[in-house]
């Protein structure tokens, strides 16, 4: 049987034991959890696990005081090194001293400690919510990222808590709904999520559960969740073979699939000119697919300092995939990578940034479906694109004569309208895109509110086309050039625009493309 992830992360620190590393850095805010499973696994390394902070001292594993008078940390590390025992000794927070004798003493003690023999061992174990580990460390430390509990330990804690309050466990799909909701959180959010739930409403509702992991997920404040749009695929005009392939992967989630020995989706890239419905369609798949919506902000994780912005993305995506099932929506992904490579290269930080997006996409085995949208995409690095980091590479252009006339649709139904004369309508939108089209309806209802408060006309909808200058004007060349690009290296979201169409643009004077935002 395969190993979870907490269980891989805990052979991984009884590995690191028995080989003697003398200096460990765990990040994780779950205290509790984590100093069990270090326990556990320095108990198969053979040894006695010790802990400190600042208020206790010196304690063992079962909260008995060891020394007291080891409260502070130069005292501590005077302790540890002259009557410690063979051990793992547990540092919670050391982090939060910058003195220079502390940092200079921890790094004395854990080279002393490399030449301990096998009856005498010790390690140092720092245990910290955060993940920056001060600079004079580097290169002694070993860091780890302790994972979140995965869907078969919050399955535990839902038939614990049950159990613990005289209730029936949970069975078939409402089990599982409760599992799914829960997952993303600390073991002990999820406890007092379910807790909340049965107090509440006298059972496990999913619902509550996922309205407190989305305040949880909020004050981690290295994602952004958003409400998908309710409307599914039909609220995105067109793309009608974007919308085939998606929907031929929306059940490649499920168990069937997993047994049939699909692999999980990983996501896709979508390029194009701003304001054809790109970021849209992020949100219109998470509604249809019924999963969660993510967004990262790549460039909100930044950090001047070269291994800080590495850190906070790492964190970013390591939430994202402790959630499971979910869209990851990466929006405008050139801007946020920019200066990863050339000569306008910001030393090091959107390599940084580059490295780990890359890295993780690499070696991720959860079920994130990643839908990263970019307006330039000659601004991305060559190894973003290569195959295999994302299913598929779509090209987004203007809207054709019948994706015109969807959008139209969808926007009048937003507003409880229907207007007739749709083939005029299209005529009018030649060129146009998606964000543009949109935009013509609230303006046609603020003239037909103005005259008297009447319906909205077809004849008010061209009036407000006709004052807009297209960005396939406005922008020919720079459409003409990404189109070119994306001939021979990416896959129409949408049918080939139709002939007379065509010549409608050509003689216009305005190149079909355009993008989503």
């Amino acid at each position: 049987m395969a190993l979870n992830r907490t269980q891989k992360m805990n052979q991984d620190i009884t590995a690191l034991l028995k080989a003697r590393h003398t200096l460990l850095w765990i990040t994780s805010r779950e205290e509790t959890r984590v100093e069990r499973a270090v326990v556990s696994a320095a108990g198969a390394a053979k040894y006695e696990t010790f802990f400190w902070d600042c208020v206790s001292g010196i304690t063992d594993s079962a909260r008995k005081v060891v020394e007291r008078n080891a409260a502070d940390p130069s005292k501590m590390l005077d302790w540890i090194r002259d009557k410690g025992k063979r051990g793992v000794y547990v540092l919670r927070d050391l982090n939060r001293w910058q003195d220079p004798f502390v940092l200079r003493g921890v790094r004395n003690l854990a080279r002393d400690f490399q030449g301990l023999g096998p009856d005498n061992a010790k390690s140092l174990l720092v245990l910290t919510p955060t993940g920056t580990v001060p600079e004079d460390w580097t290169g002694q430390v070993t860091v780890l990222d302790y994972p979140l509990p995965d869907r078969e330990e919050i399955a535990k804690i839902l038939d614990n808590t049950l159990e613990v309050n005289g209730q029936k466990p949970l069975t078939n799909g409402a089990r599982d709904n409760a599992i799914d909701a829960a997952v993303g959180l600390s073991a002990e959010e999820a406890a007092n999520c379910y807790s909340k739930s049965l107090v509440t409403v006298k059972g496990i509702d999913a619902g509550i559960v996922s309205g407190e992991k989305k305040r949880v997920i909020a004050r981690e404040k290295v994602v952004t969740w958003y409400d998908p749009d309710p409307r599914g695929l039909d609220g995105v005009g067109g793309y009608d073979l974007m919308k085939d392939w998606l929907r031929a992967r929306q059940s490649a989630f499920s168990e069937r699939a997993r047994a049939f020995g699909l692999p999980a989706p990983k996501g896709i890239m979508l390029v194009g000119i701003p304001g054809c419905g790109k970021s849209l369609t992020a949100k219109c798949i998470a509604a249809t697919w019924q999963m969660p919506l993510l967004r990262l902000d790549l460039g909100a994780l930044r950090s001047k300092y070269v291994g800080e912005s590495e850190g906070n993305i790492r964190k970013a995506l390591a939430v994202a995939e402790a959630i499971g099932k979910c869209v990851l929506w990466l929006d405008e992904i050139e801007k946020a990578l920019a200066g990863s490579t050339g000569p306008q290269g910001d030393g090091g930080v959107a390599a940084d940034a580059l490295g780990a997006v890359l890295n993780w996409m690499q070696e991720r085995q959860g079920s994130v479906f990643v839908v990263a949208t970019a307006n330039d995409v000659r601004a991305l690095p060559p190894e973003l694109l290569r195959k295999g980091r994302f299913d598929e590479l779509f090209w987004v252009d203007l809207p054709t004569r019948s994706e015109r006339i969807a959008i139209l649709d969808a926007t009048l139904k937003q507003f409880n309208r229907k207007v007739p004369g749709a083939e005029r309508l299209a005529k009018a939108t030649v060129g146009f895109t998606g964000a543009e089209i949109a935009a013509i309806v609230p303006d046609a209802l603020f003239t037909a509110f103005a005259d008297g408060e009447r319906d909205v006309t077809t004849e008010d909808l061209e009036k407000a086309a006709a004052t807009v200058v297209p960005l396939s004007k406005t922008a020919a060349e720079k459409l003409d050039a990404l189109r070119e690009w994306a001939k021979t290296r990416a896959r129409a979201a949408s049918k080939p625009e139709e002939e007379s169409v065509i010549m409608d643009i050509s003689e216009m004077g305005a190149r079909v493309v355009e993008d989503s935002n």
